[in-house]
């Protein structure tokens, strides 16, 4: 536990003379909880040998899944196809038989009509009708033709019904195989996923444990962040107090040359003067007093304290490390880069040992290069858009990982490329280890597994128990009112964040259909599928979404537009603003 931080400085040192010692924080008042380590949304309680074997575990049974994959969507294709060849081979057997019916049956009444003749048709049943000698002859002529092509067409008919018949009888063999072929496909597959069901019953024992630590650790992190906002106000209060108005930068870079009147320099580590602040000497102790810009950008987060983060955003509903340090300083009439590297290239550094609320702070490690930036508070805590958090926050400040201590408020330095990451070496961004994409329990987002993120580390969508990544779920209420405003009702949703065990069920329900279990962007929280004509390509719901959703960080992938061999209107993925 830290004690109340209070933004002060001593009193000029006698030794330095008009320059002020550098102790910028002094500490009093009651105590309030430490930034941590492992803030707010820490993974660290998942760092644990248990864990990664039971996910170890699960990726062997996903490795195992999507080597079957294909053999299902071939065993079930082969299938459809023997049930296609079977039905038409029985439809053509039903055709011919029909056609031979209706020959028989011209012969059948051909023979009643000898019978009624007395078993023959003659000369002279043919003077008896009337008919001409000429005639006569020409009908006996036509009747042994008639007696021939009959024999002929009725036999020709027999023949194709039994070749149709020895063709269904094939048909049907390869009807049994494929079902047999099939059979045996889905039963390795049922294997597969009582394994898969298996180990996601310990995983969400595992991950029960996680989340009711995650929950106790967000707690603390408001409290560390409220008690952090409290103690900024405070001193911003007591500047007012004193009847100080934060100076711009400019009247404090050459504190020899001289500050605005009633101020002081701060002493720096190396026996100078700090270059862009200042603090109004006083007793007991001296009030550290900043430039103005450095007051709105560290104001302007503290505001901020709480909002998600989100890789590549910039606002207003969620940030990234260097997107947050950017808009603070805009905030400030101070424009930066965006991002790390770009931040690192131009800030001016300072001493370490002579950190300011409001400085950049850059972490990072020799392998791993530049991980994080955020703004100081002081030798011990930052803030930031902390990746393993998941959110802006208070956090500490661990100076064994400070590649550079940098003061915006001096102006920029010749561009310096920022330490990258050596071959091999995991790459980090705004504190956490970036896994390469795949489908085997990696911690892809915020160190947890697909499918395995505890339910403290997800935003309510405001919909039913529908939930997402929190920067999602922000844009996804955006999109919602917008939708609401155009038709009178909300978006229809029936499917959000997935669990790997919802994963499993799905699959093994539909193996040909489903993504294999811990690789679906549901399970990222970062899918919706959606209904009440969204689910329909054409309707007005529908191509308002494909006109509207890119707004708000939606878009309906690729895979799924009509005519892509998956055809779903209902499925959307959050891809960032």
């Amino acid at each position: 536990m830290l004690p109340r931080t209070r933004w002060r400085a001593r009193r000029p040192s006698v030794l330095l003379a008009a320059v002020a010692s550098a102790t910028v924080l002094a500490l009093a008042g009651p105590a309030a909880a430490a930034p941590s380590d492992q803030p707010g949304g820490t993974t660290g309680v998942l760092d644990s040998d248990a864990l990664d074997e039971l996910q170890r575990r699960a990726a062997e049974v996903q490795a195992d899944l999507l080597a079957h994959q294909g053999e299902v969507v071939a065993a079930e294709q082969a299938l459809a196809d023997a049930r296609d060849d079977a039905a038409a081979a029985e439809s053509v057997v039903a055709d011919l038989e029909t056609q031979l019916a209706g020959y028989q049956e011209a012969v059948a009444d051909y023979a009643s009509a000898v019978y009624r003749d007395g078993g023959a048709l003659t000369p002279l049943t043919l003077l008896l009708s009337g008919g001409e000698p000429g005639e006569v002859v020409a009908a006996m002529g036509y009747l042994e033709a008639v007696d021939a092509h009959a024999a002929e067409v009725v036999g020709a008919a027999e023949r194709q019904r039994r070749a149709a018949v020895a063709e269904r009888d094939r048909a049907a063999a390869s009807l049994a195989q494929a079902q047999a072929r099939a059979d045996q496909v889905a039963a390795e597959v049922q294997a597969l996923e009582d394994a898969a069901t298996a180990v996601t019953g310990e995983l969400d024992a595992a991950l029960g444990d996680v989340d009711r630590q995650l929950a106790q650790l967000q707690r603390q992190q408001v409290e560390v962040d409220e008690q952090t906002a409290a103690n900024w106000r405070a001193y911003l209060d007591e500047l007012v107090a004193a009847g100080v108005t934060s100076p711009p930068a400019a009247e404090l870079l050459d504190p020899i040359a001289g500050l605005p009147a009633g101020l002081a320099p701060v002493g720096s580590v190396t026996g100078s003067a700090q270059p862009g602040a200042a603090q109004l000497p006083r007793q007991p102790t001296s009030l550290l007093v900043l430039p103005r810009e450095a007051v709105t950008a560290v104001t302007t987060v503290m505001d901020r304290l709480g909002l998600p983060y989100a890789p590549g955003t910039a606002g207003p509903e969620s940030y990234d490390c260097g997107s947050l340090v950017q808009s603070a300083y805009r905030a400030a009439g101070v424009e930066l880069p965006g991002d790390q590297a770009g931040l690192f290239a131009v800030t001016r550094p300072i001493a370490k040992e002579d950190v300011l609320p409001g400085d950049l702070v850059f972490l990072g490690t020799p392998e791993a290069g530049l991980g994080h930036v955020g703004l100081a508070l002081d030798t011990r805590s930052m803030l930031a858009a902390d990746a393993r958090a998941g959110a802006v926050v208070v956090r500490s400040l661990p100076m064994d990982q400070v590649l550079m201590i940098g003061r915006p408020t001096l102006g920029q330095r010749p561009p310096e490329a920022a330490p990258g990451v050596t071959p091999g070496a995991l790459r980090v961004e705004c504190g956490n280890t970036v896994y390469p994409p795949s489908f085997d329990g990696a911690r892809s987002w915020g160190g947890y597994p697909n499918g395995l993120i505890p339910p403290s580390a997800l935003c309510e969508l405001g919909s039913g128990a529908h939930s997402l990544r929190c920067d999602a779920a922000a844009s996804y209420r955006a999109m919602d009112a917008a939708y609401t405003a155009a038709f009178g009702s909300p978006i229809c949703i029936t499917d959000s964040y997935r669990t790997y065990a919802g994963q499993v069920r799905l699959y093994g329900e539909k193996p040909a259909l489903a993504a294999v279990p811990g690789t679906s962007n549901h399970g990222w929280g970062l899918a919706v599928d959606l209904c009440g004509g969204i689910d329909g390509y054409g309707t007005p719901q529908y191509r308002w979404m494909v006109a509207n959703a890119g707004r708000f960080g939606w878009l309906h992938p690729t895979w799924a537009d009509p005519g892509n061999g998956r055809e779903e209107p209902w499925h959307w993925e959050f891809a960032g603003t």
